[in-house]
């Protein structure tokens, strides 16, 4: 984000004598420019200019001279009695009779780094003689300052903070994708006046001494496959600067205002450009002239074709590169020499023996920039501007500043100029004048309207009673339609004028059932002890294989991700528990090794030969048959709730030893869902479906045969792929399933009996090889058909016992039951008749007896 020091942007606009960066990033806030952070002055304290009086060099015994120096300070800060002060320096770069630049105690230098008196090589130095690098001035560490060095006089004791820079404090802001022009201390001093009525020059317009083109290098647009119809190039500004000393360094001022905006200094050349695209916006090029090669060519990039870009890095170009290209021996446009607006090549760079330059300002589409910048991974100040927007009058302007920079500051003479414009014309558009009120719902006048549309640059001319046609300026490329003028009329006019009132809530809406139950399930989990968490949807095939999913699963078949977050991850899961397994494993890594957690959420499971989905035309409304097509594409997403529980499920205390989470767990909090969907859930054993343990894994039904899920312990493999404590257990439920198989109609309360509950234990021995859930569905048929009637209240497995007194390959299961009738008082006989049902049932199905 750009970064704008105080003194910097006084060049452009009228600023009070008092501003701190805090009270402009209040006026700039104010017109949409938020405050990034407030950057304080590199140096706090006492810097001042100093003179040498007396310097006497004093060899140690390490080899090293030092210098014990004498300087004057200024009488507000020498010793007391106007004595100079003691100071010891290792440089010997100076004279007496230099002035220097000295930090005296209390100062604090870039570091930080305080300065106090201290005492060495036998003297007390009170203060310190800087050099560029420790006030943060450049990487120049040889030898410290000398101001005469740097074309700076000053009188001894004067505030050196002040006569370098170095106390002032840069602001950052935070620039919207449609205000690039912001991206320059000009646009950001436009909108400062404009939020405070300051007065504004506007330093990007033509002065009238801009060198005419005619006679410069040739220069051709060429562009045969423009993107969406429109060139990837309308202008290309060029001019000749002979005789320059490039690689000299840049005027201590501009190092500084550069350092200040976040850039490193590097040659005048390089500098120049950067500065004048902070100073203006419009980013610039220095070419080697001796380097190139007439014509220059702009032109897309060819099949196979490649370019060595600043960064040294050989690219593989892309056929929607806008390049810009030179003719080395005669051939047209062969050699590429950079990529348009977002890096120069290295085969013209200028260097240390360029003497010669061309200077390049052009104006370039944006969407072209921004692809190209994101193709390649090179996001850089001139692609952060031009993808924005560029000012397309500025070209001839910049040129003409930053060759006129490069003569004062580099000698040499500037030379001939080449302006290639193939600009069309933008047109006007008409703005109804009451439109912003209407919009905003703040009553605006027409005059209000119109005064705001002149302030920011944008001719106003009457069309139809109430109408006025507008022509946008020219650095505004993104106000197009009427409703981009009513966001500026709200912006300019006060976003606080503009009042906050909530509509009233329509009578009747609220939570549809399903949100409801949703809710619910979510809360019943949560009170059976599970912890609900939310992961991210995004997997990968090594997560799939730790499921042990078979090839053909369903599973894997999975929606490829076009940009995903990571190339590691590139599918949109299919399961719940492929991301809540994750989650589970972090957990058990950082420590909590007793998990008990679920989640609710989509799934993506595509259908095998699902249709593609179509290319929608932009700026119309679809077709009713697109839309049925698009719908048809889009794969469905069912939603799920997951569980995974693992390590102790009941801690240990003096209560007992505790209870490890298991199968059952699972299963049971699988009905717990069902039971508050209010589906009846059947459970049957299933002995292949990964990743569950084939021994205990329960597949989950409705009533009607309809698959909801599956629940029991995760099979070893699984467990130990994800590093979860032994025997952990899992369920995954579609609740899409058990929302549509719940009835529609409100549950009606039963009666509740008043009459005593009769208790009966049963224990039936069967097949070891018997599911439990089978037996205990035989025993509440058998009871509900006893002659007695239907008079059980609860059925529950209380005990398996397997053993020699029951037989090899045979358990005993015990059930308890709860009698009761809504009428009686049941009778032993009544009780005895559902013991014989349940044992017949049992035997009738299962062969089973009953216990001795």
């Amino acid at each position: 984000m750009p970064r704008i020091p105080l003194t910097w942007l006084a060049e452009h606009v009228e600023l009070p004598a008092d501003l701190s960066a805090e009270q402009l990033a209040a006026d700039l806030v104010r017109v949409g420019l938020e405050e990034e952070a407030i950057h304080p002055a590199a140096v706090t304290g006492p810097l001042v200019v100093g003179q040498v009086v007396a310097l006497t060099p004093e060899p140690q015994k390490n080899g090293k001279t030092i210098n014990w120096c004498r300087v004057d300070v200024g009488p507000d800060h020498n010793e007391p009695g106007g004595a100079p002060r003691g100071i010891v320096c290792g440089a010997h770069n100076f004279a007496v009779g230099d002035r220097v630049v000295v930090a005296l105690p209390g100062a604090v230098l870039p570091g930080p780094f305080a300065i106090a008196s201290r005492k060495t090589y036998g003297h007390v130095s009170d203060g310190m003689i800087c050099s560029a690098r420790e006030l943060g001035l450049g990487d120049d560490h040889a030898g410290i300052i000398v101001l005469s060095t740097l074309g700076l006089d000053a009188p001894v004791g004067t505030d050196a903070r002040e006569l370098l820079g170095l106390g002032d404090e840069v602001l950052e802001i935070n620039v919207t994708p449609d205000r690039g022009y912001c991206f320059s201390m000009r646009g950001v001093a436009r909108e400062y006046g404009l939020s405070t009525g300051a007065a504004f020059t506007d330093r990007g317009l033509p002065t009238g001494d801009e060198r005419p083109a005619g006679g410069g290098f040739a220069v051709e647009i060429d562009d045969a496959t423009p993107i969406d119809g429109v060139p990837g190039a309308d202008r290309f500004v060029a001019q000749i600067v002979r005789g320059v000393r490039a690689d000299d360094p840049s005027p201590s001022w501009m190092q500084r205002r550069l350092q200040q905006a976040g850039m490193r200094p590097i040659s005048l050349a390089v500098d120049v450009t950067n500065y004048v695209m902070l100073d203006l916006g419009q980013p610039l090029h220095a070419y080697d002239l001796a380097q190139l090669a007439e014509p220059i060519v702009v032109r897309r990039a060819t099949p196979g074709e490649k370019i060595r870009t600043l960064d040294d890095v050989e690219r593989a170009l892309d056929l929607e590169d806008l390049l810009i290209t030179d003719s080395p021996d005669g051939a047209r446009g062969s050699r590429p020499i950079g990529l348009a607006a977002v890096m120069g090549g290295g085969d013209s760079e200028v260097s240390s023996g360029t003497t010669d330059l061309l200077i390049e300002a052009a104006h370039f589409e944006p969407i072209t920039v921004a692809r190209t910048a994101r193709r390649h991974k090179l996001p850089s100040e001139a692609a952060k501007r031009f993808e924005r927007g560029v000012d397309p009058e500025l070209p001839p302007v910049a040129v003409a500043r930053a060759v006129a920079l490069l003569v004062e500051h580099g000698g040499g003479v500037a030379g001939e100029l080449t302006d290639v414009d193939q600009r069309v014309p933008v047109p006007p558009f008409d703005l109804a004048l009451d439109l912003p009120a209407r919009l905003v719902g703040v009553p605006y006048t027409a005059d209000e309207v119109r005064e705001t549309l002149v302030s920011i640059g944008c001719d106003v001319s009457d069309a139809a009673p109430g109408t006025v046609r507008v022509q946008a300026p020219t650095w505004r490329p993104d106000l197009l339609v009427g409703v981009d003028l009513v966001e500026e009329v709200a912006r300019l006019r006060g976003y606080d004028a503009i009042p906050s009132i909530v509509p009233p809530a329509p009578p009747g809406a609220g939570l549809t059932p399903g949100q409801r139950t949703r809710r619910s399930v979510a809360r019943a989990l949560a009170e059976s002890g599970l912890v609900e968490v939310l992961s991210y949807p995004f997997v990968g095939t090594e997560q799939l294989d730790a499921l042990r999913l078979p090839a053909d699963d369903d599973r894997r078949r999975a929606v490829r991700l076009v940009n995903p977050l990571s190339d590691e991850q590139p599918f949109l899961r299919t399961n719940l528990l492929v991301t809540l397994l994750d989650t589970a494993r972090r957990n058990v890594s950082r420590g909590a090794s007793d998990v008990a957690i679920f989640e609710l959420g989509l799934v993506t499971r595509p259908v095998a030969d699902a249709p593609d989905a179509p290319q929608l035309p932009g700026g119309v409304r679809p077709s009713d048959d697109e839309l049925a097509a698009l719908d048809a594409a889009v794969p469905p997403q069912p939603r799920r709730v997951a569980g995974v529980l693992a390590g102790q499920r009941e801690p240990a205390g003096w209560w007992g030893p505790g209870r490890r989470a298991d199968h059952t767990d699972a299963i049971a909090a699988a009905r717990v869902v069902a039971e508050v969907v209010g589906v009846e859930m059947r459970a049957q054993a299933d002995a292949d479906h990964a990743p569950w343990h084939p021994g205990r894994c329960a597949r989950l039904t409705t009533a009607d045969g309809r698959l909801v899920g599956h629940a029991g312990e995760l099979h070893p493999t699984v467990v130990t792929a994800h590093g979860l404590p032994a025997r952990a257990a899992a369920f995954e439920l579609d609740l899409d399933v058990l929302l549509a198989a719940a009835s529609p109609d409100p549950v009606t309360a039963a009666p509740v009996s008043t009459f005593p509950v009769a208790k009966e234990d049963i224990a039936l021995v069967v097949d070891a090889s018997v599911p439990a859930a089978d037996v205990l569905d035989a025993v509440r048929v058998g009871a509900a058909s006893s002659a007695a009637g239907d008079v059980v209240e609860e059925v529950r497995l209380f005990d398996v016992y397997t053993g020699s007194q029951v037989g090899e390959d045979r358990r005993s299961l015990a059930f308890s039951l709860r009698l009761r009738a809504d009428d009686r008082t049941l009778t032993a006989q009544e009780a005895a008749d559902v013991r014989e049902a349940v044992v017949a049932e049992a035997h009738r199905r299962f062969g089973a007896t009953l216990r001795a």
